[in-house]
């Protein structure tokens, strides 16, 4: 029987092993990475990453599934945040760009190595992925419903809406000349252009 420690200190390893992969995948990619980069990333020996995860493949999976699950988390409270389409857009588009811009070295990883995922895992994730964007869609089309947006094809400004945040983890970096905040609110004015708001 393992006691409250033992449980502890292997919560504490696999949070270990998971970042340490995280910072790997992004920097070398899912097949570039080995399991003894990992490890060695997380002072351990590559032994040790087999007793807390089956294999690589699945630390890629369990990254991936945190980062959509919680974006989903995300867009669903901010777009829940007003009734005003406008101001509800705002949010999102607020909190979605901050997300990836804090989180861009995960985010690289979560949007970029998905290929690398078994197809069970990949089907499981696409899925999360439609449920954002059909949150997204459906904020648009609630705007343009009520008249605050001039979107003839909902669809269409709900991808781009999604590519603006998604695209961040390509390129930004804490030692350029934009905070998290900086990049959100530039953003913003660009989404609400996107969608026609008034």
């Amino acid at each position: 029987m393992t006691d409250a420690s033992g449980l502890a200190r292997a919560d504490a390893t696999r949070a270990r092993l998971f970042e340490a992969a995280a910072r790997a995948f992004a920097e070398k990619g899912f097949h570039g990475t080995t399991t003894r980069d990992i490890a060695t990333a997380a002072g351990m020996s590559p032994a040790a990453l087999y007793v807390h995860h089956r294999s690589k493949e699945e630390l890629l999976y369990l990254i991936s599934r945190t980062g959509h699950e919680g974006t989903l988390r995300l867009v669903r409270e901010a777009a829940a945040s007003s009734d005003d389409p406008a101001e509800a857009l705002r949010r999102v588009i607020h909190d979605f760009v901050v997300h990836h811009a804090r989180g861009h070295v995960r985010a690289r990883v979560v949007n970029y190595e998905l290929s690398a995922l078994s197809p069970e895992h990949l089907a499981e994730i696409r899925e999360i992925r439609r449920e954002v964007s059909r949150e997204i869609r459906a904020l648009v089309e609630k705007g343009t419903a009520s008249g605050a947006f001039d979107a003839p094809d909902p669809r269409a400004a709900a991808t781009a809406l999604l590519s603006l945040g998604v695209d961040i983890a390509r390129w930004y970096r804490e030692d350029g000349d934009w905070s998290p905040e900086d990049v959100a609110d530039r953003y913003v004015q660009v989404a609400l252009r996107i969608v026609g708001a008034g």
